[in-house]
């Protein structure tokens, strides 16, 4: 039985991701690290690891059906994962409507037998790897606001220096 590794998220657009490559631009003047590619960039709704094949044939028939009710998320400051060396853009507060998702989401997944991670639901989009310098620059660049309303599934493959993503599916807008 093989298995792939597949999480939920926000994918942004490409100038959202654009500006969101120059936030890390900006840091790793002052952290030091290794910049995402800006392709890459996103923020997870949902990590499930590695998934059996069969359950992940099931969820991406499933993912286009499963709606996302819109919302918007500001991406307004910096933040550091200091034991994993990793600088991040996220929300000053994770807003109501995106918790609400993540949320229905992990009760969505949980008819499929799986269960959400113990730690909370803490929005954000990885800027940096291996940094240098654990503080985040003490200047923020204007907040981005990331208007959302679908999601996408996504396979993760590792590789010499770093991850390949595959979307697998996504959402369908409401009314859509």
């Amino acid at each position: 039985m093989s298995a792939i590794r597949l999480f939920f998220a926000l994918w942004p657009s490409p100038p959202l991701a654009a500006s969101l490559a120059g936030w890390a631009e900006q840091a790793r003047l002052t952290c030091g690290g290794r910049t995402m590619r800006t392709e890459t960039l996103h923020l997870t709704l949902a990590f499930l690891g590695p998934v059996d094949t069969a359950l992940a044939d099931e969820l991406a028939a499933a993912t286009p059906e499963h709606r996302l009710a819109p919302g918007e998320v500001a991406m307004e400051r910096y933040g550091v994962f200091g034991r994993q060396r990793i600088l991040w853009a996220g929300p000053a507060e994770t807003p109501a409507g995106l918790q609400a998702a993540h949320d229905e989401l992990w009760r969505w997944l949980g008819g499929y037998g799986l269960a959400p991670p113990p730690q909370p639901f803490r929005p954000h989009v990885t800027l940096l790897r291996n940094i240098v310098h654990p503080h985040p620059p003490e200047e923020t660049p204007a907040p981005l606001p990331w208007r959302y309303d679908r999601m996408v599934l996504v396979a993760s493959e590792s590789l010499t220096g770093g991850s390949r993503y595959r979307m697998v599916a996504q959402s369908r807008p409401l009314g859509g």
